[in-house]
């Protein structure tokens, strides 16, 4: 495959953004083109209904959120229900339902599978449904046990998104197996904004990405790795995971829909970087 400047465009003009649901939400909104969909994560501390609020708030000014309804931080079913009810009366119609990164459930759901069944059960329709790939493993479970649950979810979808990963390579691999074993779901690949190496690797730690940590740093040597970190005054930019990912952008056989950059609300260099690769600055 030949790598062409219109794949990488492609892959750039309208990503998805995931926005944490902070106090500085609304800033990191306000940076980000009009209309823009709006991953919104489920955090520990805030619970959901930080997510619907933001949901919600995005939602009122034009852009379209993705809300994370994150299966072990609700109570119950009528807490499903209320939450499913709050995100349909906003016009949402796009979720993302993960498991969610608690130890123990909140409530009744220990699996992402089983809110989207008990969604199912409550008559909830999402136009769009997205839920988890690993490229790289999970951290804590097996790859067999992360087949067979992504082939419980699978019919209860219509997308999946990735886990953070910085290789182009391991990412079409994965694919290439996940269409082997006959699931067809379009893929949102998961990758990094723009940010400052040291606190990119302490995130790709916290959440499991060994393999991408390694790979960043072996790309062209331990030296080289320096190099870069000094050349790009310790930012990491994803131009080298973008443009290896293009050749791969328009074949059907992978279904690549798009990209989801994780900002971890540190939009203001992600953007200026993407509308540079764009030409539009």
């Amino acid at each position: 495959m030949t790598l062409t400047h219109a794949d990488a465009t492609s892959l750039l003009r309208e990503p998805r953004f995931e926005l944490m649901p902070f106090d500085s939400f609304e800033g990191q909104m306000e940076q980000l083109p009009d209309g823009a969909e709006i991953a919104v994560t489920a955090s520990p501390q805030l619970g959901l209904d930080a997510t619907v609020e933001w949901s919600e708030r995005a939602a009122a000014r034009g852009y379209e959120p993705i809300p994370h309804v994150a299966a072990r931080y609700v109570r119950d079913r009528d807490h499903l229900d209320e939450v499913a009810t709050r995100l349909a009366d906003a016009g949402i119609a796009d979720i993302f339902v993960p498991g969610g990164d608690r130890e123990e459930p909140l409530g009744e759901f220990e699996s992402a599978y089983d809110l989207l069944t008990a969604l199912d059960d409550l008559g909830h329709e999402f136009a769009e449904v997205g839920i988890t790939g690993y490229p790289e493993g999970h951290e804590f479970l097996e790859d067999d046990t992360l087949a067979a649950a992504m082939e419980r979810k699978a019919p209860h979808a219509t997308y999946l998104t990735t886990q953070l990963c910085y290789d182009p390579d391991a990412i079409a691999e994965w694919i290439e197996t996940v269409r082997d074993r006959g699931i067809d779901l379009p893929v949102e690949v998961g990758i990094p904004g723009v940010m400052k190496y040291q606190r990119l690797l302490n995130i790709s730690q916290k959440v499991g990405v060994g393999d991408s940590v390694r790979f960043l740093r072996k790309t062209s040597g331990v030296l080289g790795f320096v190099r870069q970190l000094v050349g790009s005054r310790g930012k990491y930019t994803p131009d080298g995971l973008v443009d290896g990912l293009a050749p791969y952008a328009t074949d059907p056989e992978y279904g690549i829909r798009g990209l989801h950059i994780y900002t971890f609300n540190q939009v203001g260099d992600t953007e200026a970087w993407r509308r540079d690769r764009l030409g539009e600055r």
